[in-house]
């Protein structure tokens, strides 16, 4: 099954075109290790987050997919048109690693880092961004 999605029109893929010619990159991507915060136990709870964190980074939601280990830990990805956010959570030695990979001129990660910050209220954390796509 093909979705259309904002990429599919020609406008669009010319001012992706312009824009990565203007940054020199294709998109943000954000990793980072959020340690000692609040944890989240419960699908319904990252399913929330993850969207809402899409909705903050002016993201386009195409699906999500989350898988709950036994005994504890989460793991999610919300498909966005711009590429992805995803969640894994480690309960037990008090870690939850997130990675954010937007591409395109509206989409704003940082905005979905700031919301998990406050949502997530790590004790220590670690940022890591990589521009994807760099020009060589």
């Amino acid at each position: 099954m093909v979705y259309k999605t904002k990429r599919s029109d020609l406008r669009v893929q010319n001012y992706e075109v312009e824009n990565f010619k203007k940054n020199g990159y294709a998109g943000k991507h954000i990793l980072a290790d959020f340690w000692f915060g609040k944890k989240i136990e419960k699908k319904e709870k990252l399913e929330r987050i993850l969207l809402a964190a899409a909705k903050k980074a002016k993201s386009n939601p195409l699906g999500i997919n989350i898988y709950q280990f036994e005994p504890q830990g989460l793991t999610g990805v919300v498909l966005l048109s711009e590429s992805h956010i995803a969640i894994h959570t480690w309960p037990e030695i008090g870690y939850i690693a997130i990675d954010i990979f937007t591409c395109g001129t509206e989409s704003m990660p940082n905005k979905a880092l700031d919301f998990l910050r406050k949502e997530i209220s790590p004790k220590k954390e670690k940022i890591k961004e990589i521009k994807r796509g760099e020009e060589l």
